[in-house]
């Protein structure tokens, strides 16, 4: 078992299994969102247990997906697409402690940031 929180703490969880290989996705909403990019695990809606969410707050980002954040500190924490079944993608350097997992693939690279190079060899998609 993992756990995590946002930087205040008013939100705070726990995931149980196997996390898939985060993903770094460079599109302009998560950049938006956290900054810079947004590197992400995702979990089974069973793999994901909110332990605390007296500030985790929700925004309909698109049609189709939905952002969770702490409303207090403004951390980054999930993503969710209404087409995937519950899934969660759960931002990865929320997770405390070591996560266990590599990037698997950098995506949306067309809208990537100039201030900065992909130096990794992991795969990239513009899209």
């Amino acid at each position: 078992m993992k756990q995590g929180s946002c930087l205040c703490g008013g939100v705070t969880f726990e995931l149980t299994g196997e996390l898939r290989p985060s993903v770094a996705c460079h599109c302009i909403q998560c950049r938006k969102t956290s900054g810079h990019y947004v590197s992400a695990t995702q979990v089974g809606p069973d793999q994901l247990n909110i332990t605390k969410a007296s500030t985790l707050a929700w925004f309909q980002s698109t049609p189709e997906a939905q952002r969770g954040f702490c409303n207090t500190c403004g951390s980054s924490l999930f993503w969710k697409h209404n087409a995937d079944k519950g899934a969660v993608s759960v931002m990865s350097g929320t997770i405390d402690g070591a996560t266990g997992i590599d990037t698997a693939k950098h995506i949306f690279t067309a809208f990537k940031g100039d201030y900065y190079d992909i130096a990794d060899i992991m795969p990239q998609s513009e899209n």
